[in-house]
């Protein structure tokens, strides 16, 4: 079985109920805060499979793999984690966020420069980061199977 799990073929996993879906997006899930079903969700049942649309909520920026090589696109990543750094001279740089750990933040701004800071000086930058998907990140750990299945399903009939 685990070798020929590449072979797995999902059969059905819309086995949620749709109007209890579409409470928790308008109610508790509190997806209607960021997303509209008449603006960007508008005909979302139509244009995904289940499995990806229910991927897509859960994991929104995809999986690793795969992305090596990937065409880069002219359009800017609206999912892109970005950062501000302000220096304690006033000074301020923002980009995508390349980096961040305890001693160090890096980034690549609009023209594609390069720019690293160090976090563990007296003089540490002030270090803001903007993550567009953060909420989808947080609700991984509060969705139980009846909301992520009940959601797929109501999502499903956005046609």
């Amino acid at each position: 079985e685990a070798a020929s799990r590449g072979g797995y073929q999902i059969l059905n996993i819309v086995t949620g109920n749709a109007q209890a879906g579409e409470e928790y997006f308008n109610g508790a899930g509190k997806c209607n805060t960021c997303h509209s079903v008449t603006g960007d969700l508008k005909g979302i049942g139509s244009r995904y499979d289940p499995v990806t649309l229910q991927d897509k909520f859960l994991m929104p920026r995809g999986s690793r793999r795969g992305r090596r090589g990937a065409p880069v696109s002219a359009e800017p990543d609206k999912t892109a984690v970005t950062v501000t750094v302000t220096l304690p001279s006033g000074k301020s740089f923002d980009g995508k966020l390349d980096r961040v750990d305890d001693f160090n933040v890096a980034l690549t701004d609009a023209h594609g420069d390069y720019h690293s800071f160090t976090r563990e000086t007296d003089a540490n930058p002030q270090v803001e980061i903007h993550d567009p998907l953060k909420a989808h990140a947080e609700m991984l750990r509060k969705y139980t199977d009846a909301d992520i299945h009940n959601l797929t399903a109501y999502l499903v009939t956005l046609k």
